[in-house]
């Protein structure tokens, strides 16, 4: 007799308990470790018990979660996580089936981070197509910095919390809006990633004219000591000014002082001219997620 297929629940759950979301975050953990990348955006964990703003599926086996999904119903975009020990037995394609059912138009999209060959092989049985690529790149920070340019007029300061906010998030607005995750950060999704502990308003760098804000670069630092190009965004009015290329430095020399000696970024493999920045400045492409699409 083979492998019997994983019992789902396939109806929407708007709020995680405390007990499922420490059942989803055990099962992350695991595949964390066995895949050597995490399944999840540190989007959809900070919406793991933030009710009402995206969909929540699980499978369980004997009463055990074992497999996760999460559907934000807005951009019609999910990701999800089947337990290691679990895998190949019909947990991931019954969260895949799920999830269409769930999702109308535009057609479902799946992000699968580090571009694995079991996510890859989920996605062809289901129909799905790659559509989208984020790439991780890094450099290291022991290697010479070049000293920043900021074009004249320019001063960089600090973000100031609780005075920038509005500012900032409409400047965000205008620098992504193309973008369709980064576009839409409202005022209380600044506010949560500032409540996070990793928060450092001293590594958040803001670009101002005599007129307002016309960039910045947000940088973190992540637990195991890695400096991060969190958010680099700059007014459409500033390109090809070198303020873009000015602030990335300042948030590196930042960075290696503060005693790091690695920066890694994601960015869209079909932004060219981010690419291009972050190649001239010495970083290398180091990892992919993917993004997966239904119809296409």
């Amino acid at each position: 007799m083979g492998p019997v297929a994983e019992r789902t629940i396939a109806e929407p759950v708007w709020r995680l308990d405390d007990e499922a979301v420490a059942a989803v975050r055990s099962v992350i953990s695991a595949a964390t470790e066995a895949d050597g990348v995490s399944p999840m955006s540190e989007q959809a964990m900070l919406k793991l018990s933030e009710p009402d703003s995206v969909e929540h599926f699980i499978v369980e086996r004997d009463g055990v979660l074992v497999g996760y999904a999460q559907l934000d119903p807005e951009t019609a975009s999910a990701e999800l996580v089947v337990h290691p020990d679990r895998r190949r037995l019909g947990a991931g394609r019954a969260l895949v089936a799920a999830l269409v059912e769930a999702t109308g138009r535009p057609p479902l999209r799946i992000w699968a981070h580090g571009d694995l060959a079991a996510a890859a092989g989920l996605a062809a049985s289901a129909g799905f197509s790659r559509v989208r690529s984020l790439w991780q790149m890094a450099r290291p920070l022991t290697e010479v910095l070049a000293e920043p340019r900021i074009p004249s007029g320019v001063v960089v300061d600090t973000f100031v919390p609780g005075l920038d906010d509005d500012e900032w998030v409409r400047l965000n607005a205008r620098a992504f809006a193309d973008h369709p995750e980064q576009g839409r950060m409202t005022v209380a999704d600044l506010q949560q990633r500032m409540a996070q502990p990793w928060f450092d308003p001293a590594g958040f760098f803001v670009a101002r004219r005599a007129a307002g804000m016309v960039g910045f670069h947000w940088t973190k630092v992540h637990d195991d000591m890695i400096g991060e190009v969190y958010v680099l965004g700059v007014d459409p009015a500033e390109q090809r000014t070198g303020l873009g290329r000015a602030l990335t430095l300042v948030g590196l020399h930042h960075l290696r002082d503060a005693g790091l000696d690695t920066v890694m970024l994601y960015v869209e493999s079909d932004n060219h001219a981010a690419v291009g920045l972050y190649t001239s400045l010495g970083f290398t492409r180091t990892a992919v997620d993917v993004m997966y699409s239904a119809g296409s």
